[in-house]
């Protein structure tokens, strides 16, 4: 995994789109759908296209969300290219989407283009572990506000009315042995401290990264997914004493067992590192 900020830009707004890319993200994700109105899909597509086309990435991934229905495929066919980084899906229900996407960018010649998918709908969210295994998926995606509407309930400041449906795709993502999932977008980007502390209750659900529709909101997200500098030595730690013991388990500093399970979760927190 490469990338924990997603920053978000509208397709239609081309002026913005080198300064995303200069903005400090990990990646940029080029919106081709609910940013913009109807009128101005074309357009959008046409800047689009020709900036991935031409624009030097150095470094960051460069993601387009698409549009769901029968204008997807001239999305798809349009950005491939050797910069793309992949594709997001919009309100995914089956693995037929995925599969479709991948043959066109095959077709195309984008081998190395992933694939994204949001689950946004109830029958999206029951076909979660399936669409998991789906060909080219790097990660799964909530769309938590179209979900909410899908399914008819109402999202306080806890989110606990998400917590089925964040879980099942933490499972399903590493039931498939994929990437864990890119948290949802915030519109909250002048709270940041309340931003921040709902980022890290995400983290500690099994998401890894979250998806920023404002630059103000980038750093709140790395500073949550980068480990501290006393997580990462007490990492290390597990796993000097797991190694240095005599048996399958060993002791840390606080006389807590360490097995193998706990080394998976150290070793887990020194990759966030790197």
């Amino acid at each position: 995994m490469t990338a924990t900020t997603y920053l978000y830009v509208p397709g239609d707004m081309p002026q913005r789109f080198g300064k995303a890319l200069r903005s400090g993200t990990d990646a940029v994700v080029l919106d081709l759908e609910d940013a913009v109105v109807a009128a101005r899909k074309d357009e959008a597509r046409t800047s689009v296209a020709e900036w991935v086309a031409r624009c030097d990435p150095d470094g960051i991934e460069l993601w387009v969300r698409v549009n769901p229905g029968d204008v997807q495929a001239r999305d798809i066919r349009a950005v491939a290219g050797p910069n793309l980084t992949g594709i997001w899906l919009p309100k995914v229900e089956s693995v037929r989407e995925l599969e479709v996407a991948d043959r066109i960018l095959t077709e195309c010649g984008a081998d190395d283009a992933r694939l994204s998918a949001l689950v946004e709908t109830a029958t999206g969210l029951m076909a979660a572990p399936d669409i998991a295994r789906s060909p080219r998926l790097r990660f799964l995606q909530i769309g938590e506000v179209d979900l909410a509407a899908d399914l008819g309930i109402e999202v306080d400041d806890s989110a606990e009315q998400l917590l089925f449906a964040r879980s099942r795709v933490v499972t399903a993502s590493a039931a498939a042995g994929i990437e864990p999932p890119v948290a949802a977008v915030s519109v909250n980007f002048t709270d940041l401290p309340a931003f921040e502390a709902d980022t890290r209750r995400l983290r500690r659900l099994g998401f890894a990264g979250r998806a920023c529709i404002h630059p103000k909101q980038l750093q709140s997200v790395r500073s949550v997914f980068t480990p501290t500098a006393e997580e990462i030595g007490r990492a290390e730690e597990v796993l000097s004493r797991l190694a240095s013991a005599t048996s399958g388990v060993g002791v840390d500093a606080h006389g807590h067992l360490i097995d193998e399970a706990v080394a998976r979760s150290a070793r887990r927190v020194l990759a966030r590192a790197r």
